[in-house]
């Protein structure tokens, strides 16, 4: 292994992660959405095959680690640049894992246009920008250095990307399926009401860092009592 890429390697859910400069690093946080999405792939193992997608995918962390401790689902990953579509497939490869492993470009759910996913995905996952972009003007710079700006700006509330997220998941999942999304801390109220206001989900629950502080969203896609998809209100 090339020097450089051995000193970027990084463990995440006890897989190694090769983590460039100029991409997201996977943090620690990031593993309770990790597990908490292989939990759920496991208990509904039986409707298989299970189909992901890892929104916002950064290096691949995500991607990688849930495929490698499910064995039988299938995943698409996106992002936006250049340097993390090339890192996770990278990543994809390293751990051969190119047969179940998609990575596609664009813009959130445009970068699945063509691939006909609607209505079939057990779970959506994403780590999304969380970070206003004050904040990372101010108290914040700190995360800037060698870390991408698009990574961590959230737009003027931290939530420009949780709000799109939360409005064109609800298309692509199944009904019943769920979206898994991280947040910062104390954002979990507003998260919520994004989810409410979209009327496409029917439950909601948080999932809690060791502290006790809410950090990933669990919302259970709409399905009607004859298992018929209700459109979101948009």
């Amino acid at each position: 292994m090339p020097t450089g890429e051995h000193r970027a390697s990084l463990k995440f859910m006890d897989v190694d992660i090769l983590a460039p400069e100029d991409v997201l690093k996977p943090r620690a946080e990031t593993e309770l959405l990790g597990r908490r999405a292989v939990d759920y792939l496991r208990e509904i193992g039986a409707r298989r095959p299970l189909r992901v997608v890892d929104m916002c995918c950064g290096s691949g962390n995500l991607a990688v680690a849930i495929a490698i401790h499910v064995a039988d689902c299938r995943v698409w990953a996106t992002d936006l640049t250049n340097a993390a579509v090339g890192a996770a497939r990278r990543n994809v490869k390293r751990h051969g894992l190119s047969d179940r492993i998609e990575v596609r470009q664009g813009d959130l759910f445009a970068a699945l246009d063509g691939d006909r996913l609607q209505e079939t995905i057990d779970l959506v996952v994403c780590n999304p920008p969380y970070i206003s972009a004050s904040r990372l003007d101010g108290p914040s710079a700190h995360l800037l250095r060698g870390e991408p700006r698009e990574a961590f700006d959230g737009g003027p509330f931290g939530l420009s990307i949780h709000q799109r997220l939360i409005r064109d998941a609800v298309a692509f999942l199944k009904p019943g399926g769920f979206l898994m999304c991280e947040f910062g801390e104390g954002q979990d109220r507003q998260v919520a009401s994004l989810i409410g206001r979209s009327k496409g989900y029917q439950s909601l629950e948080n999932a809690v860092d060791p502290r006790g502080i809410p950090r990933v969203a669990v919302a259970r896609r709409l399905e009607t009592d004859d298992g018929a998809m209700k459109r979101p209100v948009r």
